[in-house]
């Protein structure tokens, strides 16, 4: 077994939802929920086979986010793996509905940060062993952070 580090493409002012799937109909389903849950936002999906063609399947609406998404897959090279790339909208606005999607096993992460997957490769194949999103803390929030965090929060109008 080797392992491998894949840099994930997070196109400016985008998000990236990585998970795991098991049928060729998860790029269709994943549309689906992206364009009745947020129908302004731009949206891309790509899904990985892992068995049959072993094709990248991919859907949405935006060209540039769909061949982004399409690259993001092919250098993952993972079996019954999806991306999703967002603009317009963000992964708390979607991530519940594409959790609740029949063929989704799970989320490996969604995010905005720079994106790093652990891959392992064996003589079958890929799979993805986890991720590294982001950077490392630096610290605890002071009260003034925890007041900023709070306005921010309610900015968003995800707060009262």
């Amino acid at each position: 077994m080797e392992l491998k580090i894949v840099e994930m493409k997070i196109p400016e002012g985008a998000n990236l939802i990585l998970g795991q799937s098991h049928f060729i109909k998860t790029a269709e389903d994943i549309y689906e929920v992206m364009a009745g849950t947020v129908p302004f936002a731009k949206f891309a999906i790509a899904f990985s086979e892992a068995s049959g063609d072993c094709l990248v399947r991919s859907e949405g609406n935006d060209e540039g986010l769909i061949e982004t998404a399409r690259e993001n897959s092919l250098a993952l090279g993972c079996g019954h793996t999806f991306v999703v790339l967002m603009k317009g909208a963000f992964p708390i606005n979607v991530l519940n509905a594409i959790k609740a999607v029949q063929e989704v096993c799970g989320i490996f992460c969604a995010t905005a940060n720079p994106l790093q997957v652990v891959v392992a490769e064996t003589e079958l194949g890929r799979g993805i062993m986890g991720v590294i999103d982001g950077f490392s803390p630096k610290g605890s929030e002071t009260p003034a952070q925890v007041e900023d965090r709070r306005k921010l929060l309610r900015r968003f109008g995800y707060k009262l």
